[in-house]
């Protein structure tokens, strides 16, 4: 890009409300509401076992303890975090997260992603992030979406690809989590890269991509890439 003054306006941050989709809703996090549900998602005997493997925090022993760092996120503005509302059993089966917020300079990340066993490769991990994504560039306007991850978690840099997101480096020994070295991989998806990805999620979300059983049609990489 030049080195040229740009017609720009900071954005509004992301609010705390609400957000309707197919298969999932996502509600501001509340404690009393989806505590006793996210328990059972997230640390209950069909939680994802590599749930807690690169997150900074968990895995929770102590009920107490996870309604206690809850609490601590429920109240965060950055990060805001969203419970997912399974809508065909109106349980709470995982959560995610605006963070690292910047309206004045149109950027904001996705992360802090901890979904249940039951969500694990479904259209309904999919549209949690998607409905995220659709907020921070259609909704909101910001220009540039970030996603980070450990580098040795080789399930979330395929799930950032798989979204649209491109890798633009390594940051080196860029913290030490659990006691141990994070080097953090950066992705990202701008705006004028937004569209192609937006069009292909949502041909992707449709249900016309989904056969009897649940099994889809075309994957999103393929569908992206028909529309280059």
């Amino acid at each position: 890009m030049t080195n040229t003054l740009l017609d720009w306006k900071p954005v509004s941050p992301p609010p705390r409300a609400p957000i309707d989709g197919r298969y999932v809703g996502l509600q501001p996090l509340a404690v009393t509401l989806h505590g006793d549900d996210l328990w059972h998602a997230l640390q209950g005997p069909d939680s994802d076992s590599a749930l807690w493997d690169y997150l900074p925090y968990g895995p929770f022993t102590e009920r107490s303890t996870f309604d206690s760092w809850l609490q601590d996120k429920q109240s965060s503005s950055d990060p805001l975090f969203f419970t997912v509302i399974d809508k065909a059993t109106e349980r709470a089966v995982g959560l995610l997260s605006f963070l690292r917020i910047a309206p004045a300079d149109g950027c904001i990340e996705i992360g802090h992603i901890a979904f249940g066993g039951a969500m694990q490769r479904s259209p309904a991990s999919t549209e949690a992030i998607w409905l995220l994504m659709s907020l921070a560039m259609d909704d909101l306007g910001n220009r540039r979406l970030e996603w980070k991850c450990n580098a040795r978690n080789a399930r979330s840099m395929r799930a950032a690809e798989r979204l649209g997101f491109m890798q633009e480096g390594l940051f080196r020994q860029h913290a030490v989590i659990k006691g141990q070295n994070r080097d953090t991989a950066w992705f990202s998806i701008i705006d004028s890269e937004w569209p192609q990805c937006r069009d292909a999620l949502q041909r992707w979300l449709s249900p016309e991509n989904f056969d009897a059983q649940g099994k889809q049609r075309q994957r999103l990489e393929e569908l992206r890439e028909t529309r280059q």
